[in-house]
C-alpha cells in the first residue's frame, strides 16, 4: 500500500456524535471562503443532509495534527447534529488536512501548483485554507488546511471549527451548536499567521475555586484535566502555558503525562516569572530522596544546590529522547522563595552570574548554544530595577516587561528594538497583592487591555504577551478579546475593538440577541472597573443626607441603580432566550451580573445602617435585615452556579470576596457588621429620593468624547474610545507609540464651556490610570484656556514597588483602586462667559475621560449634572 492510499484509508476518520452553538452561519454568503447553509458556484459541501464531509490526514503528520483533525470531525458532528457516520454520500468532497513536508498529499498539491502556500512557507505559525478541484482520487473538491508547521496546521484546523459555528467554549461554558442540515464552504483562498510570537495564559491564584475543581471533577490537576486547558488554548489560536503552581502544585511532578500531552497536542510550555528553569516552584519543596538536596533558596549561600536542581529541569525538558527537547520555552533569572524579592536592594551583579550559570547548564544539558533553546527574562516588580539599572542579557533572550499587577504597563522598548529575542508583557486579569487581591469575578474592561497592549505593540512588544487569568472562569469574555487582539493586533484596530462585544455575543449565542447581550457586557465590564469588587465596603461611595425624611442615595444610590437596571435587563434578555443556551448564560453573563448587583445592595445596606443608627433612626433596622438577606444571596447564587449543568462547575465560585480587612482576602465569607435599634426611632417608612439631594450648577463636566473641536497632526488623530473608563468614554491621540509632541504641534482638543461665575478657574482632567513607559517615570498633558499660555500638567503615577514615597504610593493605591487618575491646575483670574478649553497632546499614553472646571471649589466626590451617572472621584 503506498503512502498516499495509507493517508486516504488513516484520513476516514470516524465521527464522534456529540450534542453541544455558536457563531451564527450566514444562509447565503459571497466572498471566499465563507461558510453558509446554501450552496454556490464552486463550494465545497461540509454537510450534506446532516452527514459530515470525510476528513483526511496523513498519519504520519505529527500528533497536534492528528489531534485537531479528530476534534474537527467532531466539531462537524456537533454542527450535523445526528448520529451518522461519514458515508458515501459525500464522497465528492472532502476536507484536507496537513503540514509542509509532514504530508505527502499537501507536498504534492504544491508541487502540482494547485495549492498555493505564498506568504505561508517559512513563516512561524502561518497556515492556508484553500478550495481546490480533484485533489486526490474520488474527491471532485476539497478545501484543503496546510499549515507551515504543527500549529499552523492546527490553527487553521479550529479557524474553520469557528467558522462552522463551534465556539471555543463549547466545552469551558456549555456554548450550544446551532445545527445545520446543509453546510458549505465558498471557493477561495485565506492565508493568515500570527503578529505576536507566543500567546498565552497563566492559571493563577486558583486556590481554592480551580483547585476544588480540578480534585472533584479529574482527581486533580492532572493531564485529564489539562487536556481540555491545552484544546481551549489551541481554539484561541494561543500557544503558551504557564501552568496552576500555587503550593503544593509541580505541573511536570504531579503527573509526569502533562508534559507529555502538551507537547503532543502543540502547547510550548513555560514556568511563571519567578520559577526559572523548568521547575516549579514547589518542587524545591518536595523530592528530597530524588537527589535534589534543596535547603535555602539563596543563591549567594547555596548556589550548588540551586544549579542542581535547575539541571534537573532542563533534562527534564530534554527527556523527549533522541536529543529533542519537549516544546518550551525557558524562564531564567530568579526572584526569592514564594515570589518575593530576591535580596534588600538591586542586585544586579548577583542576578548577572545567576543567569550565565542558568545559560552554561542550558549549553551542557541541550548540547546546544544556548541561544537555540527560546529563553525569556521577567522584568517583574523589583527585577525591572535591575534592567533599569543596566543590566542586560544576551540578544536572544525575550525581555518580558510586565503591567503594575493592575492593568498599567510599567514599561515598553525605547530602543534595541532589533535584538533577536524580542520583547513581551506579562498582563492582569487577576491579581494577588496590594492595595487588595481581586480574583472572584472579571473585572477588566476590553477597551483598557485593547488601549494598553496597542500601545506595548506599537512600541515592538511582539515576541510574548501572557496573560495571568486566574481559576480562567470567569474571565472567558476578556480572554477570548486578549487572544483575538494578539493573534492579529494590527486588525484589532478602534472599529474592530468596538464591534467585538457583538461579535462575541453572536457567536456565542446567536444573531437574535447579540446586540442586546454585547450591551450587557460592555455595561458590565463597565461598571465592575470602576471599583474591583473586594474594594468595594459601605465607605467606598458616599451616601447622601435625610432631609424632610427622604433618604438621598447620593453616589452609591446611583451605583446601586446602575447595577439594578442592568440585573433587569439581564433577566430581560435572559427571559427570551431558548432552554439550551441558559446554562452559558448563567456561567457568562447572568452570575456575574447578579453577584455584583447583589453585592453593591448589601455593602449600600450597610452604609445607610451605619448612618441610621448612629442617630438612633429605628429605620436601621431594616438595612440590618436588607444586608443579611443580601449576605445570604451571595451564597445562593454561587451554588446555583455550582449546580448548573448537571453541577459540571462545582467548586468555580468559591473565591471569598466579602468581609476584606486587609490586602489577603479573609479564610472565609464575613458578614459586614450591622447595629439593630431597640428604641422605637422616628418609624417613618424608608423613601429614597429620585435624584441626589445637591447638584452644583457652577462647576462644568464635560465627558471627553464631548469635544467642540480637534486638531490633528504630527502623523496623529484624535480618536474616541467608546466606553473606555468610567462613564461615556475616552479619546486618546492615535496611533499609539508615537513621539511626544510640543504645543507647537498644535495636537489639541477644545472644549467650549460657559463659566457662570468669575474668579480662579480649577480645571480637572480626569485620566485612566497609565503609567509612563519609558523610564522616566512621569508623563505630560497640556492645559490652557482661550489664548492664554499653556500649562503642562506631570503625572507622576509609580507604580510600587519602586521607590516612591508614602504619598506616591497613596495615589497609587487610590489610582487603581478607583481606576481614575486627577491631574489639577488653577487658571487665575477667569471672567464670566464663554471660553474654551483646550488639551494638548505632550506624550504618548494618556487617556483623557473627562473635564471638570469651576471657579467654585470642586467637590472631592462630584457627580455631575443629574443623570449623567458620572461617579468619577
Amino acid at each position: 500500500m503506498n503512502t498516499l492510499s495509507r493517508s486516504l484509508i488513516s484520513g476516514l476518520l470516524m465521527l464522534m456524535a456529540v450534542h453541544v452553538c455558536a457563531q451564527q452561519v450566514k444562509p447565503f454568503c459571497s466572498g471566499e471562503l465563507q461558510v453558509c447553509d446554501v450552496r454556490m458556484s464552486g463550494a465545497v459541501q461540509l454537510i450534506q443532509h446532516q452527514q459530515p464531509v470525510r476528513v483526511v490526514v496523513d498519519s504520519y503528520d505529527d500528533t497536534a495534527v492528528l489531534d485537531a483533525a479528530k476534534e474537527l470531525q467532531a466539531d462537524l458532528q456537533r454542527v450535523a447534529g445526528a448520529e451518522n457516520k461519514t458515508g458515501d454520500s459525500n464522497s465528492s468532497s472532502a476536507i484536507i488536512v496537513g503540514t509542509l513536508n509532514h504530508s505527502e498529499v499537501i507536498d504534492r498539491l504544491i508541487g502540482e501548483h494547485k495549492l498555493d502556500v505564498s506568504g505561508v512557507k517559512g513563516v512561524w505559525e502561518a497556515y492556508v485554507q484553500q478550495v481546490v478541484d480533484h485533489p486526490i482520487p474520488g474527491v471532485d473538491r476539497a478545501l484543503v488546511i496546510a499549515g507551515n508547521d504543527r500549529r499552523g496546521t492546527v490553527y487553521g484546523i479550529y479557524s474553520l471549527s469557528n467558522d462552522i459555528g463551534v465556539s471555543p467554549w463549547y466545552w469551558w461554558a456549555d456554548v450550544q451548536v446551532q445545527h445545520h442540515q446543509n453546510l458549505y464552504v465558498t471557493a477561495g483562498r485565506h492565508a493568515d499567521a500570527p503578529r505576536v510570537k507566543y500567546r498565552g495564559f497563566f492559571i493563577n491564584d486558583e486556590d481554592p475555586s480551580f483547585k476544588t475543581w480540578a480534585v472533584t471533577h479529574f482527581g486533580g490537576i492532572n493531564a485529564k484535566m489539562y487536556r481540555h486547558v491545552f484544546e481551549l488554548l489551541l481554539r484561541l489560536k494561543a500557544n503558551y502555558l504557564w501552568p496552576a503552581m500555587w503550593a503544593p502544585k509541580a505541573f511536570n511532578d504531579d503527573d509526569p503525562q502533562n508534559m507529555i500531552l502538551a507537547d503532543q497536542m502543540g502547547i510550548v510550555m513555560g514556568t511563571s516569572h519567578h520559577e526559572p528553569m523548568m521547575r516549579a516552584q514547589d518542587e524545591w519543596h518536595r523530592n528530597t530522596d530524588k537527589g535534589i538536596t534543596g535547603g535555602k533558596w539563596d543563591y549567594t549561600t547555596n548556589a550548588a544546590n540551586l544549579r542542581a536542581f535547575w539541571r534537573g529541569g532542563i533534562e527534564r525538558m530534554m527527556s523527549k529522547g533522541n536529543g529533542q527537547a519537549y516544546d518550551s520555552l525557558v524562564t531564567i533569572g530568579m526572584r526569592g522563595d514564594g515570589d518575593e524579592a530576591m535580596t534588600e536592594g538591586t542586585a544586579t551583579g548577583l542576578l548577572e552570574t545567576i543567569v550565565a550559570d542558568q545559560r552554561r547548564i542550558i549549553e551542557e544539558v541541550t548540547g546546544k548554544p544556548a541561544n537555540k533553546t527560546p529563553q525569556v527574562w521577567a522584568l517583574y516588580k523589583e527585577v525591572q530595577d535591575y534592567y533599569d539599572h543596566g543590566m542586560r542579557v544576551p540578544d536572544d533572550v525575550t525581555l518580558l516587561f510586565a503591567d503594575d499587577n493592575w492593568g498599567q504597563i510599567r514599561r515598553l522598548p525605547v530602543n534595541d528594538l532589533g535584538r533577536s529575542g524580542g520583547y513581551g508583557v506579562y498582563y492582569h486579569f487577576d491579581y494577588v497583592g496590594a492595595p487588595r487581591n481581586y480574583k472572584w469575578l472579571n473585572t477588566n474592561q476590553i477597551e483598557k487591555v485593547w488601549q494598553q497592549m496597542d500601545l506595548a505593540y506599537a512600541r515592538g512588544a511582539r515576541a510574548l504577551w501572557i496573560v495571568n487569568v486566574g481559576d480562567i472562569k470567569p474571565m472567558e469574555f476578556p480572554i477570548s478579546f486578549f487572544f483575538k487582539q494578539a493573534w492579529n493586533p494590527e486588525a484589532m484596530t478602534p472599529s474592530a475593538l468596538k464591534n467585538f462585544p457583538q461579535q462575541w455575543a453572536q457567536q456565542t449565542f446567536g444573531s437574535a440577541h447579540a446586540e442586546a447581550i454585547a450591551d450587557l457586557m460592555t455595561r458590565y465590564s463597565k461598571f465592575a472597573a470602576r471599583r474591583k469588587p473586594e474594594l468595594v465596603d459601605a465607605d467606598s461611595f458616599m451616601i447622601g443626607g435625610v432631609k424632610d425624611d427622604v433618604l438621598d442615595g447620593g453616589e452609591f444610590g446611583l451605583l446601586v441603580d446602575d447595577w439594578k437596571n442592568l440585573e433587569q435587563d439581564m433577566l430581560k434578555v435572559k427571559s427570551e432566550l431558548p432552554p439550551d443556551q441558559l446554562a452559558a448564560y448563567m456561567q457568562l453573563v447572568e452570575y456575574p451580573i447578579s453577584a455584583m448587583s447583589n453585592l453593591y445592595q448589601l455593602y449600600y445596606d450597610v452604609a445607610w445602617n451605619k448612618r441610621l443608627a448612629a442617630s438612633k433612626d429605628s429605620r436601621a433596622n431594616f438595612f440590618a435585615d436588607a444586608a443579611e438577606k443580601a449576605f445570604a444571596r451571595d451564597q445562593q447564587l454561587a451554588d446555583l452556579y455550582h449546580h448548573v449543568s448537571d453541577g459540571k462547575w462545582s467548586g468555580m465560585m468559591l473565591q471569598t470576596h466579602i468581609g476584606y480587612q486587609s490586602w489577603q482576602q479573609p479564610d472565609k465569607q464575613i458578614m459586614p457588621a450591622v447595629t439593630r435599634v431597640d428604641s422605637p426611632g422616628t418609624g417613618k417608612a424608608v423613601r429614597f429620593a429620585t435624584q441626589p439631594a445637591s447638584v452644583t450648577p457652577d462647576i462644568v463636566s464635560i465627558e471627553a468624547p464631548d469635544f467642540s473641536r480637534s486638531f490633528n497632526g504630527s502623523g496623529l488623530r484624535w480618536q474616541v474610545i467608546p466606553n473606555l473608563g468610567r462613564t461615556e468614554g475616552a479619546v486618546i491621540a492615535y496611533p499609539q507609540g508615537k513621539p511626544a509632541t510640543t504645543c507647537k504641534d498644535a495636537v489639541r482638543l477644545e472644549y467650549d464651556v460657559e463659566i457662570s461665575k468669575s474668579g480662579d478657574l480649577t480645571v480637572q482632567l480626569y485620566l485612566a490610570p497609565t503609567l509612563d513607559t519609558t523610564g522616566r517615570n512621569s508623563q505630560h498633558i497640556g492645559v490652557s484656556i482661550d489664548d492664554r499660555d499653556m500649562t503642562t500638567l506631570v503625572d507622576k503615577m509609580l507604580p510600587a514597588p519602586n521607590e516612591t514615597t508614602l504619598q506616591e504610593q497613596r495615589d497609587w493605591n487610590n489610582a487603581v483602586s478607583g481606576n481614575i487618575r486627577v491631574l489639577q491646575t488653577i487658571i487665575p483670574d477667569v471672567v464670566a462667559g464663554h471660553h474654551v478649553i483646550k488639551i494638548w497632546r505632550l506624550d504618548d499614553n494618556m487617556v483623557l475621560e473627562k473635564i471638570v472646571a469651576s471657579t467654585q471649589p470642586i467637590p472631592l466626590t462630584y457627580l455631575g449634572p443629574p443623570g449623567t451617572h458620572d461617579t468619577g472621584h
